[in-house]
């Protein structure tokens, strides 16, 4: 299950690296806080093995929309979850937000072929 939200992106936190059984690893964080509800709420999310090239693209003050996931393990009868970022979009500021198709005149439309031309379609 995947989930989206957007906001201001207000603190990247230092990039993290260390070394598994499967091989080299690296992760980050960072938080945003949302725009969505009447009381924005801060939200820390974890950028894993980044192969796209997010975690230079993520800067503090910027709006983005970022696609998640959220996970939770036990260790030692306790659980803790983990929200991972998968996608992070930057939202852009002066977009046009306006979805009314543009205005058309009689004049934008074709012109119809002759009436004596005779069609040679066979359907």
């Amino acid at each position: 299950m995947s989930f989206k939200t957007t906001g201001k992106v207000m603190q990247v936190l230092p990039e993290i690296t260390g070394t598994s059984a499967r091989g080299e690893w690296k992760k980050q964080d960072f938080i945003i806080e949302t725009a969505e509800e009447q009381y924005p709420k801060k939200i820390c999310f974890t950028l894993f093995n980044d192969k796209n090239g997010t975690f230079e693209k993520v800067k503090p003050g910027m709006d983005v929309e970022v696609s998640f996931s959220i996970e939770s393990r036990e260790y030692n009868e306790k659980w803790f979850s983990n929200i991972n970022a998968f996608r992070v979009d930057l939202v852009s500021q002066g977009g046009n937000t306006d979805h009314t198709p543009p205005s058309f005149a009689a004049s934008d439309i074709p012109p119809m072929g002759d009436p004596d031309d005779k069609d040679d379609l066979p359907f």
